[in-house]
């Protein structure tokens, strides 16, 4: 029993060995020597003179290939593994280095294979004008094919060691990518769970604030006082409304949302956020178009969120439109019929010198409406709810034409 577990031992022992062998690149200079020893020991004998049957040749040619293919690869690779030592795989440059090294050897791989050609045709010439071997001629035609057998397994070598430069390239690049967009999703997180409980924290002392602000409207205050006191309740009212906003931005980008859908109807839908707007939009001082399609307008989305969209994108022209202009809103069937389309076009009272990224980016806002009511929060929430219903937003800018669009599926 003792006996069989040290032969077991043994042969692990010897497994393990054999495998950190392979391992290491001193197996290709083996293999590389070996090979080339009795390639050339094969070699001298088929080009030697002496009366041997062409099928003996031919096998013993087979065999040399053999010896030359493991010879030829293992010095190849090991000149590769050597050179690449230095060569690192996570520089920018890599694609533009990968391609050079390949032209390189391809081209240093022609030339050998080039100069063997010739001395195989030089050999296959002597060979042809000697009558002493004229009824065997496998020691001219051997070495032809050797050249093309060799130059093929060169190249496979090659065309093998580049592909694996490739993919530990590719790999490299996959796992960077999956460092820097976890972290990403944590920095989005963290500013998400920020913006959430700083939003949370502000919601109770500002909900006092106003309700002893509405206390004192009560109270018998000369009308200075009662002025101010308007004013602040204006404005902590403004506060409340964005830190709401922000709240439920912050709570839609994480998907922590319960969408109820339903049936709606889009035109109906603009009818009624225009209405709820009416006065506002006579306060301001602009014209509303209104050209809604005669088409059905059905869609399934969330009511409150749907809603929201829209109310925002009047408030968004309502804020940042020229004076005395008109506004257009339009609803439209999309071609194929299968979506619910909504546009709204103004003249923007400033430059409009920013792209449509930055538009819907949080917080943005154009450098000459800072003179407007308004937080950059708008378009922002536009464009996380229409993703959060599964829809579509877009911006586009034509000189001082400023059109946005949300798409619903039907």
């Amino acid at each position: 029993m003792a006996i069989k577990w040290k032969s077991i031992k043994g042969i692990k022992t010897a497994g393990q060995w054999l495998k950190k062998i392979l391992r290491r690149n001193e197996i290709w200079l083996v293999l590389g020597i070996t090979g080339s020893f009795l390639g050339f020991v094969m070699l001298s004998d088929i080009l030697s003179y002496r009366y041997m049957p062409t099928r003996y040749n031919i096998q013993e040619g087979f065999f040399m290939n053999l010896c030359f293919a493991v010879s030829f690869a293992g010095f190849l690779k090991l000149i590769l593994i050597y050179e690449d030592r230095n060569w690192d795989i996570q520089s920018k440059s890599f694609f533009q280095e990968w391609e050079r090294k390949q032209r390189k050897w391809q081209l240093i791989l022609g030339a050998i294979a080039g100069a063997a050609l010739i001395a195989a045709i030089i050999n296959f010439s002597f060979r042809l004008e000697d009558t002493w071997m004229y009824g065997n001629l496998s020691g001219a035609y051997i070495p032809l094919g050797t050249v093309g057998v060799q130059w093929i397994v060169c190249n496979l070598t090659l065309d093998s060691h580049m592909k694996v430069q490739l993919r530990r390239h590719m790999e490299n690049l996959e796992q960077i990518n999956q460092r820097s967009l976890e972290a990403a999703l944590r920095s989005e997180q963290m500013k998400v769970d920020l913006i959430s409980n700083v939003s949370h924290d502000l919601k109770t002392p500002l909900t006092s604030m106003v309700g002893y602000l509405e206390l004192m409207k009560k109270e018998e205050l000369s009308d200075v006082l009662s002025d101010y006191i308007d004013v602040l309740t204006r404005k902590a009212q403004k506060l409340k409304e964005m830190i709401d906003s922000l709240f439920d931005l912050a709570k839609t980008s994480s998907g922590n949302v319960e969408l109820n859908m339903e049936s709606l109807e889009l035109n109906r839908l603009i009818e009624q956020v225009k209405a709820d707007m009416e006065d506002r939009i006579a306060e301001s001082g602009r014209e509303f178009v209104v050209l809604l399609t005669e088409e059905p307008t059905d869609f399934t989305a969330d009511s409150s969120y749907t809603y929201r969209i829209c109310q925002n994108l009047l408030e968004n022209a309502l804020k940042y439109s020229q004076e005395h202009t008109r506004i257009f809103l339009k609803t439209m069937v999309t071609e194929e019929g299968s979506k619910v389309r909504f546009e709204i076009t103004n003249t923007a009272g400033y430059p409009m010198e920013f792209t449509k990224e930055q538009i819907v980016e949080r917080f943005a806002r154009g450098d000459e409406s800072r003179t407007t009511e308004g937080n950059g929060l708008g378009l922002a929430i536009v464009s996380t709810y229409t993703a959060a219903l599964g829809g579509q937003f877009d911006v586009s800018i034509d000189c001082d034409q400023f059109r946005a669009t949300v798409e619903f599926l039907k």
